[in-house]
């Protein structure tokens, strides 16, 4: 049984060893997982017939453009529009999406009494923060780079007012860990919750401004075991 990982810039990604280190535990001896970096979203037809795959994981930049090559779509990816997750099972590939679930039951046990929140970016995995809050009953606002409100027109006020912030942008992941979001860190406070979707390195300089303030700060390890466990399970449904 052969699974996979599709993205760009692979190599320090953390669902390769997961896997697996998972296959080891279950004594699952002929069962493999791949890295797959790719340019385009349309070899990954090819890769899932060239390898016999029978699940993929899908990351950044492909989260979106993966709609196009399934035969079917989970009711849940389809609302969000976005897919982490492939099976294929009899020639057809059904896409799902599992950061929404990873998101969500890592950050609510934190929530407490806060209702608004900022998403910075609004790429693939922000479509699935944004499916969570919903679920949460928390409203938000998306910075984007070119959105109604943005990284130029961000007030100190946006800040105080909205005790979430999530950063779903790549800016700080490795190997680019000296990038960072763009906002007005001096405002933060204890009364935020500030979480970012990215794992390695274990701090970006996003949480390291944000702890600075005293901000209750989270990153995305928890987040990516969850999504993760969830995709074994549908793969093996």
């Amino acid at each position: 049984m052969r699974f996979g990982l599709i993205g760009k810039n692979l190599n320090h990604s953390f669902s390769k060893d997961f896997f697996k280190n998972k296959f080891e535990i279950l004594k699952l001896k002929n069962y493999q997982y791949q890295n797959f970096e790719i340019n385009n979203v349309k070899e990954i037809i090819n890769i899932i017939n060239k390898n016999n795959l029978k699940g993929l994981n899908i990351t950044i930049p492909f989260k979106s453009d993966t709609l196009t090559i399934v035969d079917n779509i989970d009711e849940h990816a389809k609302n969000i529009g976005s897919i982490n997750t492939l099976r294929i099972s009899n020639n057809k590939i059904k896409g799902y999406n599992t950061d929404y679930i990873g998101f969500q039951n890592s950050i609510q046990h934190l929530i407490g009494k806060r209702k608004e929140a900022l998403i910075l970016g609004s790429g693939g995995s922000s479509k699935a923060i944004q499916y969570a809050l919903k679920n949460l009953n928390i409203n938000y606002k998306i910075v984007s780079r070119s959105g109604n409100l943005n990284y130029q027109n961000l007030t100190e006020e946006d800040i105080i007012t909205n005790e979430i912030i999530i950063n779903t942008t790549p800016l700080g992941m490795y190997p680019n860990i000296n990038q960072f979001p763009k906002i007005p860190y001096h405002v933060l406070s204890k009364e935020h919750l500030v979480y970012d979707l990215i794992y390695n390195p274990e701090e970006t300089i996003f949480l390291k401004k944000s702890k600075e303030m005293k901000c209750i700060v989270k990153n995305g390890f928890e987040m990516l075991k969850i999504q993760a466990e969830e995709s074994w399970k549908i793969w093996n449904n």
